[in-house]
């Protein structure tokens, strides 16, 4: 009994991806020979589902290995590459080229409200001071639990949307209050307190009140929504901080 041999399918071709040339205007800081920041352009040849941190890329590794800026896992989730695209506070491995008008040169400055170390790297320390400060962690009292801390979905979708935070710093440096006012202590902690302030499993959200009743803390928001916009994981920011603001008046949580 003969048995046909399986048909070849032919192999589908490659399809070419369009390229095309584009500038980045980047704002350059080294502190061992500036003594203050200026701008250079280069020209770069990207695909059209390129992200603006592949052209950084193709810049530091082809083209000038001298720029510096930060990035681990380019898909959204450290946070660590956010900077100022074209204006405003985005992800640079979030941001397609595309979407930014490539036909005129897409500027890229650090992000504004902290101190720049070099390039496009500022110092995150004092953001972090703040969001250490409001004891982002669970705190309970009595002994360790046998089993797990029990809660209902209605209990959960009170905080659900602040446990989305990535700490990437992009709606605290968007705030013009954090600009002007380095004690402020930002969205991104208000946000971070709000997380345990309403879980209904801690117990220390009147201290986290507290905290955040300071002169620098929530009533220094002029709810001016730039947080909210600036968020690259949609986070309401301001609804939040509007939210421990009512719960410091009623000091209901």
């Amino acid at each position: 009994m003969s048995v046909d041999a399986p048909s070849k399918k032919p192999i589908a071709e490659a399809v070419e991806v369009p390229t095309f040339q584009i500038t980045l205007r980047i704002e350059r800081y080294n502190p061992e020979f500036d003594t203050e920041s200026h701008y250079e352009d280069y020209e770069v040849t990207v695909h059209g589902t390129d992200r603006v941190l592949d052209a950084l890329h193709t810049i530091k590794w082809d083209m000038d290995g001298s720029l510096s800026f930060r990035r681990s896992c380019a898909h959204g989730v450290c946070g660590s590459d956010a900077m100022r695209i074209n204006g405003k506070n985005r992800l640079a491995c979030k941001t397609l080229v595309k979407d930014v008008n490539p036909d005129k040169p897409i500027t890229i400055e650090p992000i504004k409200g902290l101190p720049v170390e070099k390039d496009l790297i500022v110092d995150m320390e004092p953001f972090f001071d703040s969001y250490r400060e409001i004891m982002p962690f669970l705190v309970t009292t009595g002994h360790e639990p046998t089993h797990e801390r029990i809660q209902s979905q209605a209990d959960k979708d009170r905080f659900d949307d602040t446990t989305k935070c990535i700490l990437c710093a992009a709606c605290t440096s968007s705030c013009p209050v954090f600009w002007n006012d380095g004690q402020y202590f930002g969205p991104a902690a208000i946000v971070n307190a709000h997380r345990f302030i309403f879980d209904s499993r801690d117990e220390a959200g009147d201290q986290r009140l507290q905290i955040l009743n300071d002169k620098e803390g929530v009533w220094r928001c002029r709810t001016v929504f730039n947080c909210t916009e600036a968020c690259p994981r949609g986070i309401e920011v301001t609804k939040a901080i509007a939210e421990v603001k009512r719960a410091i008046i009623t000091r209901r949580v």
